[in-house]
């Protein structure tokens, strides 16, 4: 497990260039902040989470129970569950707007358009709603 990336994976990468194409600018990995936020945009008063489906149990196609140590699986998985729970809370009480990306919605078989992701985050940034989640279809 220590080999398994945390920052810059694949999806983080993706949605950041693509809003950097945008014209948005941003901090990444903001350990002043509760959870970390993958990005934050100061001037929106905005973070995005791009969520791994695995390691944060999300009910799709990318998420499987390992079939080995499952209490350990399970106790990890759970912990990392009450923990995004109270960051967002934390975050949301803050005063700061929060986007959740799933894996599941950059790749795999209900994957969306990269472009349809970025219009979605721009929008959400150009709002004032306070919470968006995008995931898979």
């Amino acid at each position: 497990m220590a080999n398994i990336k945390g920052k810059n994976t694949k999806p983080e990468l993706l949605v950041r260039s693509g809003l950097h194409r945008l014209g948005y600018r941003f901090k990444i990995h903001d350990n002043s902040l509760p959870g970390k936020p993958d990005i934050k945009l100061t001037k929106y008063r905005s973070v995005i989470f791009i969520h791994g489906c695995f390691w944060h149990k999300h009910n799709c196609h990318l998420f499987k129970m390992p079939s080995t140590r499952q209490d350990f699986w399970r106790s990890k998985f759970e912990t990392n569950q009450i923990n995004d729970k109270e960051n967002l809370k934390k975050l949301y009480d803050f005063g700061w707007r929060i986007c959740v990306i799933w894996e599941c919605s950059l790749k795999g078989k209900t994957k969306l358009p990269l472009s349809k992701i970025l219009n979605f985050c721009d929008e959400w940034l150009k709002s004032s709603d306070r919470f968006l989640e995008i995931k898979g279809t």
